[in-house]
C-alpha cells in the first residue's frame, strides 16, 4: 500500500519540527518539510532542528528539495509561502494528500511592531496555500490557529462554539483571518479543512521569544524577568508532545468537512507557580520585574478539549511539572550549561 504524501510547513521551526520529526521515525507517510527560515528569531535554532532531521545547512537553498540523510521517507525544501509559482510547482509536482500548515509569523507583541510581516505571511501566504490545495486536490488541509482568537471576554473554559469576534492583537486577527477563508474554501471548492487552536506550547525546541526560554535564560544569568500584570495571569500551558499528538490523531481522523478544534492541557496555571517550578529546575531564584498588562495580551487561557477528546480519543498526559523538567534537560543540554547541583 502507498504511503500517503503530506507536506508539513514550517518544518524548522518549534511545532512543525516536532510533529515531523516524530512521523518521520514512525515511517507511516512520505513527509516533505517546507520552511523559508527566517529571522524573526535567530536562524541557528531553525538550522540545529533540521539538522536533528537529517538536513545539512548549507544544502537548505530556496526552492531546491533535498533528502534527509537520516529518514528514508523526508525531504525538505526551502520556500516562502507568498512565492505562489514555487509553490504551484511544488504541489504539482508532490500531489499532496495531506497538508499540514504550521507555518505563520508567531508573536503577540511583535506584530504590534511590525503588522506588514503578518498580513505577508499570515493572510497572504495563507491563501496562497489554500489555492494550491484547491487546484491540486488535496484531500485534507490541517492548520495551526490559536487560542488568542478567543480574545479576552469569552468565558472560561474557552469552547469552540464561543463567537471569537473580538480578538486583541493583530496576531490573534490573522488566525481567525485563516479560520474564516478555509471554511470560506470548503464552502466554495468542497475542501475538507480543520483548524488547530493551539493553547500555549512549551517543550524542548521551544522558540527563544517564548516564555519558558526568556524566563530559563533570565534565571540562568541573574537578570530579572518581566512579569506582566503583576504575575495575575493564568495561561494553559501545553507540553509540544500533547500537541503533537493532537495533530496524528485529527490526521488520523481526517472528517470530510470544516471543523475546529482546542488543543490544550486543561489545566489553567498561574504564572507566579510556572515561574516557582522554573525556578525549582534550575536551582536559583528569579529577580522579577513586576509590570502592567500589556497591550495585546490576555488574563487567562483554558482549553475546554470535550470536541477533540469525543472525536479522537485525544487527552494531556503530561504535568507541567514533568513537561518543565524535560524541556530545561533540554535547554542546559543545548545551550552546554552545567546541570544545578540544588535543583530539586
Amino acid at each position: 500500500m502507498n504511503k500517503k504524501r503530506i507536506l508539513i510547513t514550517g518544518t524548522a521551526g518549534f511545532i512543525g519540527f516536532s510533529l515531523t520529526e516524530k512521523l518521520a521515525k514512525a515511517g507511516t507517510y512520505e513527509i516533505t518539510g517546507l520552511d523559508n527560515i527566517n529571522d524573526y528569531y535567530s536562524p541557528e535554532l531553525k538550522y540545529a532542528r533540521l539538522a536533528q532531521l537529517g538536513f545539512d545547512a548549507g544544502e537548505a537553498k530556496i526552492g531546491s528539495l533535498v533528502k534527509s540523510i537520516r529518514y528514508d521517507n523526508l525531504q525538505f525544501i526551502r520556500l516562502d509561502l507568498q512565492n505562489l509559482d514555487a509553490m504551484q510547482v511544488l504541489f504539482a509536482s508532490q500531489r499532496f494528500d495531506i497538508v499540514v500548515h504550521l507555518a505563520a509569523q508567531a508573536g503577540v507583541r511583535y506584530s504590534m511592531a511590525n503588522p506588514h510581516a503578518y498580513i505577508a505571511s499570515n493572510v497572504s501566504g495563507f491563501v496562497n496555500l489554500l489555492e494550491c490545495c484547491k487546484l491540486n486536490r488535496v484531500k485534507h488541509l490541517i492548520f495551526a490557529s490559536s487560542s488568542s482568537v478567543y480574545g479576552d471576554d469569552a468565558s472560561t473554559p474557552y469552547r469552540e462554539t464561543q463567537r471569537t469576534d473580538h480578538p486583541v492583537s493583530l496576531y490573534a486577527a490573522t488566525k481567525k483571518s485563516n479560520e474564516l477563508m478555509a471554511y470560506t474554501y470548503h464552502h466554495l471548492y468542497n475542501l475538507p479543512t480543520t483548524g488547530l487552536r493551539f493553547f500555549t506550547v512549551y517543550g524542548p525546541w521551544g522558540r527563544p521569544d517564548m516564555a519558558p526560554m526568556l524566563f530559563a535564560s533570565a534565571i540562568q544569568e541573574g537578570r530579572p524577568i518581566k512579569v506582566f500584570n503583576h504575575g495575575k495571569l493564568k495561561r494553559d500551558f501545553t507540553y509540544v508532545d500533547d500537541i503533537v499528538d493532537g495533530i496524528e490523531r485529527v490526521m488520523q481522523l481526517l472528517p470530510e468537512e470544516y471543523k475546529i478544534y482546542n488543543i490544550g492541557n486543561s489545566k489553567p496555571v498561574d504564572l507566579m507557580e510556572f515561574i516557582e517550578l522554573m525556578e525549582k529546575g534550575l536551582g536559583k531564584e528569579a529577580k522579577k520585574e513586576l509590570l502592567p498588562m500589556q497591550p495585546g495580551d490576555v488574563h487567562e487561557t483554558y482549553a475546554d478539549t470535550t470536541l477533540l477528546s469525543a472525536d479522537t480519543g485525544y487527552k494531556s498526559n503530561t504535568p507541567l511539572e514533568k513537561g518543565i523538567e524535560k524541556f530545561l534537560a533540554w535547554y542546559l543540554e543545548y545551550y552546554n550549561l552545567p546541570k544545578p547541583t540544588n535543583a530539586g
